[in-house]
């Protein structure tokens, strides 16, 4: 695959690193292709070679890019990538088209995850967790409807979920909940798209009030079941099967 796109002086390695991650966490170039040579970056993004070194360092040290004397670089494969490294969330935020391999493994982790961190939540949640939860419930409500307001939506949807993450009162589970929210972030953009074009988001806001309903109810199985029919619903826009994780044709 070609450099094309990327762009001229991208300034320091983190940001050309940044940039070439997130071309890759795009799918331009696939687990097992060939990543283009050192000097063709170089010369195609008009930076040092030293810079582009390290720049391919850090993708190495993230798992994407395997580097190996006389082989040159090649593209590793999703399962090993670092995912939870927090360059690798840098790189994640604002990503509007992930590789689709990586939405897959993404939405089948959270499809294991989030109902017993919701179920977590409803017996865990205090006032305050409630209070974030409507907060971020009534966001979503109050943009659902505005094409213009779509940036706000996605963000008050990722809040609502890292709001359940919070409501546990786990302290791994509240951490993954910060780690995992540029991953959130990609899948909620992802998704939106097709439900805005399909039938609106009143589906997606029923799915969520009843997750909400739910925690605040204390009915941690209620909520478990509610926050796996909103993933469900997210599978289903991004035509994922949920039980595989494999692309639903």
């Amino acid at each position: 695959m070609s450099l094309e796109d990327l762009g001229p002086h991208l300034g320091d390695a983190d940001a050309l690193a940044r940039r070439l991650a997130r071309a890759l966490l795009g799918g331009r170039w696939q687990p097992g292709d060939a990543f283009p040579k050192e000097l063709d970056i170089a010369a195609h993004c008009a930076v040092s070679r030293n810079l582009v070194r390290n720049a391919l360092a850090s993708l190495t040290a993230a798992g994407l890019l395997e580097r190996t004397a006389g082989r040159g670089t090649r593209v590793r494969e999703v399962g090993d990538w670092h995912l939870l490294d927090p360059q690798m969330s840098d790189w994640l935020v604002g990503l509007t088209h992930p590789q689709p391999q990586l939405v897959r493994e993404l939405l089948a982790f959270r499809y294991s995850a989030e109902p017993v961190v919701a179920e977590l939540a409803a017996r865990a949640a205090g006032d305050d967790d409630l209070a974030r939860l409507e907060a971020a419930f009534r966001g979503m409500e109050d943009t659902a409807d505005a094409s213009a307001l779509a940036g706000q939506h996605v963000e008050y949807d990722v809040a609502f979920h890292e709001a359940i993450y919070e409501a546990s009162h786990n302290l791994i589970w509240r951490q993954m909940g910060h780690l995992l929210r540029p991953s959130i972030l990609a899948l909620v953009q992802h998704s939106q798209r097709p439900a805005r074009g399909d039938d609106g988001l009143g589906d997606s806001l029923a799915r969520h009030g009843a997750v909400l309903e739910a925690i605040k109810g204390g009915d941690g199985p209620r909520a478990a079941r509610a926050a796996r029919e909103v993933l469900g619903r997210t599978a289903r826009d991004l035509g994922v099967d949920t039980d595989t994780g494999a692309r639903a044709d």
